[in-house]
């Protein structure tokens, strides 16, 4: 690969089995995607392809490219944003992944695009809750008003205690740290995830020493979670975080 060459995992999607046995659609969309990458001086480094439903978010071949795409810095690239833009809890994923993204279609329609997405869909939602709250707050001040008897579809949320559950038990104020330490961890785990199906193409290979599949990653621009280059101490870490 050329230094400074642009780097692409491609996803390709359609929506019906029978487009997929027939290759309709897939088609179309990877002539998008090459003639895309051939005008911006890029290389496909990965490609996927999935039949799904796009009322769905549950997609393992795009979960594949989006690790595919850390791991190696590349850009996902997608021939059309309807194939990615129906669901907005969607957006909200795809925003969260950590992974540059293009619309062959739609050029500008990268991640700030999704983000603003994702940022609208958030606000309807938000306005939602707002509406419930209200909601609520009139429900509470007719209980106020006419007491609990009269309303019983009010419940009492949250802790009645309040602090004083605290107080006695000061080992409960550890509780936010240790779900920080445990989200670093959860973080650590996933991106070690990512590499899994990557060491095992390896191994299928032959390459099956830590300073072997180091030398691999490294030579095939593959990034440590981090972005450095992988030593053989490195590999074994992440080989042991995504070990079942």
């Amino acid at each position: 690969m050329v230094r400074g060459q642009k780097k692409f995992v491609a996803y390709y999607r359609v929506s019906t089995d029978k487009q997929g046995v027939r290759g309709l659609g897939m088609e179309a969309q990877a002539s998008c995607v090459e003639a895309f990458v051939a005008s911006h001086d890029g290389r496909i480094l990965a490609s996927f392809k999935e039949v799904e439903s796009g009322k769905r978010n549950d997609r393992p071949e795009l979960d594949k490219a989006l690790a595919r795409s850390r791991a190696l810095g590349a850009t996902l690239l997608i021939a059309k944003l309807d194939r990615l833009s129906r669901d907005a809890l969607f957006l909200l994923t795809l925003q969260k992944a950590n992974v540059d993204f293009v619309c062959c279609d739609m050029p500008d329609a990268n991640n700030f695009t999704v983000g603003i997405m994702a940022l609208m869909a958030q606000h309807e939602r938000e306005a939602i809750s707002t509406r419930t709250r209200d909601a609520l707050a009139v429900v509470k001040q007719r209980v106020a008003i006419h007491g609990q008897k009269k309303h019983p579809e009010v419940k009492r949320l949250g802790n009645p205690n309040g602090a004083r559950a605290l107080q006695r038990d000061p080992s409960k104020l550890k509780l936010g740290y240790k779900r920080a330490v445990a989200a670093n961890q959860s973080r650590a785990v996933a991106r070690a995830n990512d590499l899994a199906p990557i060491l095992a193409e390896l191994r299928a290979e032959g390459i099956v020493s830590a300073n072997a599949q180091a030398k691999a990653l490294n030579e095939r621009q593959y990034l440590t979670p981090r972005g450095g280059r992988w030593t053989a101490r490195s590999v074994i870490n992440a080989a042991e975080r995504s070990a079942p």
